[in-house]
């Protein structure tokens, strides 16, 4: 039987698939071919050339084959359908790789660390956490690099303002998509990311991984000023600031300057006398949540906190670290006038005016000054008559503790 010339040109290019012969060489670089067909697609690499063109839009692809998979853009195509979930995608190559969302299959391994990753692309990104590379730079305003396209097109919306991602909700646009995303979970109340350690779940999976470091301790971002660890790099970020004194955020209304946002949020309410959380126990209400929750242990009894030396227990976080100190000696709080240490700022701040002679609370009715606020208090009982001491054995009472201890001496 005769073949003729065509059939034995695909079967000689065949058979290289076999051999691994590679007759083709292209005369621009060092790489070579089976096919003529691979050699021509390779030499547009080189020679920019683009001859398939979209009659939908101005796009040019070098290969028919890309040119087939951006029509299916303009048409909605989606010829490969997941079995598992049916979902559909435009072409296969993302088929495959969504497939491994469901087999938990990660081939692609860094050899740097213990980290793998379903997309080859995926790997290529994470590697530049280890080499530092940052290829995509911005050259619109501010010269900054990024590791990835999509942060660099995400960076340069915050030069233009473009927010091209509306809510169809609310009013809100954003600069990215995932941002929306994030953004309708707080409509929908959506929380797709659980944690296997309890039953929390979590809207974005930053948050999640955050929350598991409650479960394991981890720290992983460390103040190089003060070996402080912390759970997230904002807390870090934040910490930093309490050595530089930066404090970005100021009130428009009295000009004092906070570290973090939400703590001028809290400020601002002292101006709006707004209290938003109220005790369900009490009429009290407060400024802050957190004040509720300290709040609360009073009508509860909860001290979560104890000491490990004494076993004493406390209702807030702060007074057990002053706590610790009776037990550890230490005194952070230095006075620059006499070298002076001290437990807790409180009590450097008390004895710094013994050297400045301030008395910053002063008696309303007589105009008499005081260093410290317990000293204005009982100062005050001159004028109110106030006895707040009673001798349990004869009813008399007294203004002042030590006047109460000398009397109750006179029974014995």
């Amino acid at each position: 039987m005769c073949h003729s010339e065509p059939e034995l040109d695909h079967l000689a290019s065949h058979l290289r698939t076999h051999t691994g012969e590679k007759q083709l060489p292209c005369n621009m670089c060092d790489k070579s071919f089976t096919k003529r067909s691979n050699l021509l697609s390779h030499l547009r690499t080189h020679t920019g050339e683009q001859p398939y063109h979209c009659e939908l839009c101005d796009r040019s692809f070098k290969h028919g084959s890309n040119l087939l998979r951006h029509l299916r853009t303009h048409t909605g195509e989606k010829p490969y359908l997941c079995e598992l979930c049916d979902r559909s995608f435009t072409q296969k190559a993302c088929l495959d790789d969504h497939l491994r969302t469901h087999t938990r299959e990660r081939p692609f391994s860094c050899g740097s660390c213990d980290k793998s990753f379903i997309h080859h692309s995926d790997l290529t990104c994470h590697m530049r956490i280890h080499t530092g590379e940052k290829p995509y730079s911005c050259k619109h305003v501010c010269g900054k690099h990024f590791t990835k396209p999509y942060y660099l097109t995400a960076h340069l919306r915050t030069h233009t303002g473009e927010k091209p991602h509306p809510c169809d909700m609310c009013d809100k646009s954003f600069s990215t998509r995932s941002n929306l995303i994030r953004h309708l979970r707080t409509h929908t109340g959506e929380k797709p990311f659980p944690c296997d350690m309890c039953d929390r779940s979590f809207s974005t999976r930053s948050i999640l991984t955050c929350h598991q470091r409650t479960h394991t301790d981890e720290r992983p971002f460390h103040c190089e000023l003060c070996d402080k660890l912390f759970r997230r790099n904002s807390h870090l970020a934040d910490h930093l600031k309490t050595h530089t004194g930066e404090k970005p955020h100021p009130c428009k209304l009295c000009g004092k300057s906070f570290i973090q946002k939400v703590n001028l949020a809290d400020h601002l309410r002292t101006h709006r006398a707004e209290k938003l959380f109220s005790c369900e126990f009490c009429n009290k209400s407060f400024v802050q949540h957190r004040a509720l929750i300290c709040h609360m242990r009073i009508h509860t009894g909860e001290k979560p906190y104890s000491c490990e030396a004494c076993g004493k227990s406390f209702r807030h976080c702060n007074t057990m670290a002053r706590h610790m100190r009776t037990h550890t000696g230490e005194k952070p709080y230095t006075c620059e006038v006499c070298d002076k240490s001290f437990i807790q700022p409180s009590d450097l701040a008390r004895h710094l005016r013994s050297h400045t002679g301030e008395k910053s609370f002063s008696c309303l009715t007589c105009g008499k000054g005081f260093t410290r606020q317990s000293s204005l208090a009982v100062h005050m009982r001159t004028h109110t008559g106030e006895k707040p001491y009673s001798c349990k054995m004869c009813g008399k009472s007294f203004r002042y503790s030590s006047h109460l201890s000398r009397h109750e001496n006179s029974h014995r």
